[in-house]
């Protein structure tokens, strides 16, 4: 009876455990408490630094998007679903406008390869942005992972 009462305790210790483990990632989350870790990396540039951002971290950001997300690639070469805006990677401080003037504004910037948004992120620095993120890869790296790209119509 002792070793049926000891498999039985274990068995349901097993169970509550994988119950736990389970339910954890279940409901709705905010994007702020979207962990990040292992998917970002800080990238020092003068006047402060931007967060280069994988695939992975960024389909988890885009679950509950709370920034802005702009596509900076020229010439167009398609776009990821939720792109807010388009500023061409070279002319940032000319397109303030479709920047939030809000220096502390999470801004997400991608292109096709990671170069051109590099750059970008790395112009919104030095104007004074401090929450700056960066597709790492850019769409290569999206459709890599096997994610659609979306195309404007003519």
């Amino acid at each position: 009876m002792t070793r049926c009462r000891l498999i039985l305790i274990s068995l349901l210790t097993v169970i509550a455990i994988v119950a736990a483990a389970c339910s954890s990632g279940s409901g709705t989350t905010d994007a702020s408490d979207v962990d990040l870790t292992g998917e970002t990396q800080e990238v020092p540039v003068d006047g402060g630094s931007y967060t280069d951002v994988s695939v992975k971290g960024l389909e988890a950001m885009l679950q509950n998007k709370d920034f802005l997300f702009v596509n900076v690639h020229i010439p167009y070469a398609g776009e990821i679903e939720q792109t807010d805006a388009f500023v061409p990677f070279d002319q940032v401080q000319a397109n303030l406008s479709a920047i939030p003037s809000d220096k502390s504004a999470k801004i997400a910037v991608y292109c096709r390869s990671g170069g051109m948004s590099a750059i970008a992120a790395r112009d919104l620095v030095a104007l004074g942005y401090t929450n700056v993120w960066n597709l790492d890869g850019g769409m290569n790296a999206w459709v890599a992972a096997g994610n659609e790209l979306l195309q404007k119509s003519g």
